[in-house]
Parts: C-alpha cells; sequence; structure tokens
C-alpha cells in the first residue's frame, strides 16, 4: 500500500513536512552529510542536489515564514526550505540559530534564502509508504522508481520554513516543501504534466537548485507589515533579482545595518530620518552581500492609510529612488508576474479551536509604566497547538516588556518568535520583547508566538506583564 501524505498549513510560520534524501529499498534510515564548518548556511550543496519533496496547501496568514503574504508573492509556484539540519535531533530550537545552535542551520539559512527562485525537477516515484516517521527508514517496503513524470520542470520561490519535529523536516538536508496547487503546473516539453497530483506524488524524489529570477524586470517592491509605525518600520521586500541578503537605512546623518524580523528573511526593522518622523532611504544587498542596483536607494513614507501604526498584513508602498548604476526610475514598478492562484484545497488537518483570550493583570514595573497581555490559541492539532500572546502599552510609552504564564499539566512551549524566553520559575514560562519590538508608544500593541506541545490550555492561562 502506498501513502501519500500532504500538510495543511497550520500557521504562517510554522515548518512543514519533509523526507530523507537517498533510500535503498526498505532499508534503513540513510543521511546526507553536512558540512562540518559548522556555520549559518555551511551545507554548501553542489547544485543541483536530490532531496525528497512534500506539499503543503498554503502559507496561512497573515504571511509566509518570508515575511510575505501569498497574495503578495511574485508567483503562486511556492516552496519551503528546512530551518535545520539535525539527523535523528527532532528538538525545537529557538530560531534564529545562533551561537552553539548555529551549526544545526538548514537550507533555510535563518531566512536568509528567501525570495530566491529555484528550478525543480521531478525525479523518482516512492512505491512503498513514505509518511516521514521519525527515526525510521523512507520510502518502505517500496523503492523509488522512474515514471513518466521524471524530468518535469517548474521554477518556483522561496517563501516559507520547514522546522517540524519529524523526520522528513530533520532527516534530508534537501528536502523541500511544495505549493501542493503548483503540482500539476510541473511541465514536460513545456507541456503540465495535469495529473501529478493527487494519485502519482506520493513525496517524491526531486533535484533542485537556486536560479536568478526568471526574465526579471521592473525593481523592488516594498511594503510595511502589520504593527508598523514610526517607532519600529516593519518592511517586507520583494520581487528581488536575486533574493535579499541585507538592509541598510540611513539615519542621522548616516547608513546603519537593520535587523531582520526574526528569521523572516524578507522582512527588516528600519527607523526613519529623524526620529519620530516618517520618511524612511534604504537600500539593500542581494545573496551575493553585493548592493543592488549598485547601491540604489529607495525612500518611502509610512503610508497615511496606516495612521499610527499599520494594521494590514501588508501595505505595498511607492517609493522614488537616486543613486545607483543603472538609473533611477521613480516610482515604483509592479512585478511582472502577478500571482493568479490562491490554494483552496481543503486540509486534512483543520485547526478544532475557536481562538481564546484572557487579558492578564498587570503587575508592577518601572513606575509609571505599564502594560497588559493577552492569551490566545489560534489553532490546533493531535498533540500540540499555537500561541500567541498579544502586549499592550498602558497610558505611557514603554521600553520594554516581559511576559509570563503558568504552563499546563504535561504542556510545553518550546519555539517562540517575536520574543526571547528568559529563565523563571518551575512550572512557568517568561518571555521579554525582542530588540526590535520592546519599544511601544502608548496604547501600542507587539505579539510574541510560540508552539506549544501536550493539552490545550483550559482555562486559558491569565498571563502577567511587566514594563519599564
Amino acid at each position: 500500500m502506498t501513502r501519500t501524505a500532504g500538510r495543511f498549513r497550520l500557521r504562517s510560520r510554522a515548518a512543514v513536512f519533509g523526507a530523507l534524501a537517498c533510500m535503498a529499498a526498505g532499508g534503513a534510515l540513510a543521511l546526507a552529510a553536512p558540512s562540518a564548518s559548522g556555520a549559518p548556511g555551511s551545507l554548501s550543496p553542489v547544485y543541483p542536489v536530490t532531496g525528497n519533496s512534500t506539499w503543503f496547501t498554503g502559507l496561512g496568514e497573515p504571511y509566509g515564514g518570508c515575511g510575505i503574504p501569498q497574495a503578495n508573492l511574485d508567483t503562486p509556484d511556492f516552496i519551503a526550505l528546512n530551518v535545520y539540519n539535525t539527523p535523528r535531533d527532532y528538538t525545537m530550537y529557538t530560531r534564529p540559530l545562533t551561537g552553539a545552535d548555529a551549526a544545526k542551520t538548514g537550507m533555510w539559512d535563518n531566512g536568509h534564502n528567501c525570495g530566491r527562485w529555484v528550478q525543480v525537477t521531478i525525479s523518482d516515484y516512492c512505491n512503498g509508504i513514505n509518511d516521514g516517521a521519525v527515526n525510521s527508514a523512507f520510502c518502505r517496503n517500496g523503492a523509488y522508481v522512474a515514471d513518466k513524470y521524471n524530468g518535469a520542470v517548474l521554477n518556483m520561490i522561496v517563501a516559507d520554513s520547514c522546522g517540524d519535529p519529524n523526520g522528513w523536516c530533520r532527516d534530508d538536508p534537501y528536502h523541500i516543501d511544495l505549493a501542493q496547487a503548483s503540482l500539476n503546473k510541473f511541465a514536460l516539453g513545456g507541456t503540465p504534466v495535469g495529473d501529478l497530483f493527487p494519485d502519482h506524488f506520493n513525496n517524491r524524489h526531486v533535484s533542485w537548485k537556486f536560479i536568478p529570477a526568471p526574465s526579471y524586470t521592473g525593481d523592488l517592491q516594498i511594503g510595511f507589515m502589520r504593527g508598523a509605525q514610526t517607532w519600529w518600520g516593519a518592511i517586507a521586500i520583494s520581487h528581488l533579482a536575486n533574493g535579499l541578503h541585507g538592509v541598510q537605512y540611513y539615519a542621522g546623518g548616516s547608513w546603519h545595518a537593520a535587523t531582520m524580523n526574526g528569521d523572516m528573511g524578507e522582512s527588516f526593522i528600519v527607523s526613519p530620518l529623524t526620529s519620530g518622523g516618517n520618511d524612511f532611504r534604504i537600500r539593500a544587498t542581494d545573496v551575493n552581500d553585493t548592493l543592488i542596483n549598485g547601491g540604489r536607494e529607495y525612500s518611502f513614507s509610512l503610508p497615511s492609510s496606516c495612521g499610527s501604526q499599520c494594521s494590514a498584513a501588508y501595505t505595498k508602498v511607492s517609493y522614488t529612488t537616486s543613486g545607483g548604476s543603472t538609473g533611477s526610475p521613480t516610482p515604483s514598478v509592479t512585478p511582472s508576474v502577478t500571482p493568479s492562484v490562491t490554494p483552496s484545497v481543503t486540509p486534512s488537518v483543520t485547526p478544532s479551536v475557536t481562538p481564546s483570550v484572557t487579558p492578564s493583570v498587570t503587575p508592577t514595573g518601572t513606575p509609571g509604566r505599564t502594560c497588559t497581555a493577552t492569551y490566545k490559541v489560534t489553532s490546533s492539532w493531535q498533540g500540540g497547538f499555537q500561541g500567541e500572546v498579544d502586549v499592550k502599552a498602558g497610558t505611557s510609552a514603554i521600553t520594554g516588556w516581559t511576559v509570563s504564564w503558568p504552563l499546563g499539566a504535561g504542556q510545553t512551549a518550546d519555539w517562540f518568535w517575536n520574543g526571547q524566553v528568559v529563565a523563571g520559575a518551575a512550572g512557568t514560562k517568561t518571555v521579554t520583547n525582542a530588540s526590535y519590538n520592546g519599544a511601544l508608544s502608548a496604547g501600542a500593541t507587539a505579539m510574541v508566538g510560540f508552539l506549544g506541545s501536550g493539552p490545550l490550555p483550559s482555562p486559558v492561562p491569565a498571563v502577567s506583564c511587566s514594563a519599564t
């Protein structure tokens, strides 16, 4: 019996399933050997590489792991890359991976491969069981065999991350997760195969390589993300010719390196030209750490439609340009490829929890500076759930915050974004702000997200919040 497994995207930044790279028929677990350098992105493969592929239905809301909403991608054909390179180790390490954990970095490369294009070629079919079970062989009771779909090709974009604690996503460094709606677009001789999904996929081998953006025209697209404001200039950059490795912003008369927004590789936190202002100027570097368009500078403003804080997941802005080696078009150019397909497949695993919220108490902190926090369960699946804690500043601006809540019996909270876990009392989880979202104006909000395992919290715990 063959088994085809895909994955419903439960959350925008969750990683999804992956598979093991080269298996003998029904054989023991075989692990690809990474580089021993221990540096981020240290796999240093020779392209094209061969890995296993799985599928997922969509990026979720409000945006994918790269920080770009699905509707704003250059193409509806997208993939996710592995966050971790930890064969046989399924621990949820804190992201982004730094320090001693840097050696565990997978092809996601802490978001640095976001926005890059890949060319994917279909290879052998598994006629056995390929279910991603941990510490188990893939393609069990069968073999990888060639069929009429071998050689079908599709160009896709890196838009998400894959880091779940299962065999697929950990044991194959070169595994990729494919958008389900793209599977039947793979083409042989220029003609789409049409029927690879659902009956002829079964988590195949694929070969893939990075390529420059095909038929690229125009210029960068820039937008503000949800929650962006003059004191937290969270932007997302897309429509890239060759990925994005860094952003610099101009403020106070000099250029500064912007901080990546977690490991969302197309989102960075920038400051305005003047403190408290609404006008910004940036330049960016590609995957070769070369200034894009010869150092072209992009000037734009926080849109009036955002008011004091952007509420939409993504608010595109127009910009003017100056400098650079290839002229200075004004205004910005809309990408030449516009997504026309939104995956609408009914998920195989459906979140069953209506988000629940309970307000926190407000503990002491710096006199005059207060905050409150609420806990939400946003989705759940067998044995786990995703949660968020929303922090809101009181009637005065704050420079930092710390939240804490009790864990229920058998519960853990292991993977966080937009916050830093700190030591706390046994049976509680304590998280402080990240470097980019601690300063909040009066009434402004920030969010820290996490993955939980074990039973759903009932009742939803109260969250204490302390501000500085």
